[in-house]
Formats: structure tokens, sequence, C-alpha cells
């Protein structure tokens, strides 16, 4: 073979060899990914930490749209993470309201929360006239669906 003929078939070569795309290191970097996520989102809850009373009860079904609102055990409110005040709290959830009218408001009241705070706030929004109000609970730890005798 003439020496140019070779020479172009060696770097034709080469060009080859060197077009394979390595994917080795995106699915290095994907798994990692994946895994970051995945131990990362359920560290990434919404609203602040409560302790719910443990009663029975069935979970609510169906596709309803719900808003929190938190009562922390020193009785302030809470939308979120956000802190509201007692005076403007029925002004705020009335125009959330306004943006979506099927709204069910459910009240998070912490087990050492004063009883008068949860429930006057539930009584606010009655009579601001939320029709689906309700409280929020965990499940009784003991709940086997039988009756004790």
């Amino acid at each position: 073979m003439p020496k140019i003929m070779e020479k172009n078939l060696r770097s034709t070569h080469r060009r080859r060899r060197n077009s394979d795309v390595n994917i080795t290191n995106l699915m290095d970097v994907m798994m990692v990914l994946l895994v970051v996520f995945m131990v990362a989102a359920p560290l990434m809850t919404s609203g602040i930490a409560i302790d719910l009373p443990k009663v029975g009860g069935k979970n609510l079904t169906g596709k309803e749209t719900t808003l929190n609102i938190s009562v922390d055990e020193e009785g302030y409110y809470y939308i979120g993470k956000e802190e509201v005040p007692a005076d403007t709290i029925v002004a705020k959830v009335a125009a959330v309201r306004d943006a979506n009218p099927e709204i069910n408001v459910v009240i998070s009241g912490d087990t050492d929360a004063h009883y008068g705070r949860v429930l006057g706030l539930m009584a606010l929004l009655k009579n601001a006239g939320f029709e689906k109000v309700g409280l929020k609970t965990d499940p009784a730890p003991n709940q086997t669906g039988e009756k004790k005798k």
C-alpha cells in the first residue's frame, strides 16, 4: 500500500476510536444525585414541628385541597412556617378561600397547646363562614380495629 493511503487509514481509525461516548461518568453522577434526592426528600416538609394528639379516626380520602393551620404549644398560629397574628389569620385564610372556594381548613394543634386557642381558632373560622374546618390528629398507637373488652 502506498504511504499516503496507509496514513489516511490510521487517522480514520483513530477518529473512529475516539468518537465513542463514554457514559460511565454520567451514570455515576446520576446515581449520586438520585441517592441525594432520595435521602433529602423526606426531610423537605413544610410547616413547624408539632406533636399531634394520638386519637382514632379515619384519614381524609379523595382529592381534597386543604390548608393546614398549626397551633404550637405557646398558642401561636402558623400557616406553613410563617407565623400569623391572631387578628389577621381570618383575613389570610379568607384570601386563600377567595382563590380556591373548595378549600378545606385543617387545624393541627400541638398536644401541649391550650384547648381554648385551638377551639378559638376553629370558632373564628366557623363564624367567618368556613364550613369545612377540621382538626388533625395522629392515629392511636394501639389501634387495631378491634374493640376493647
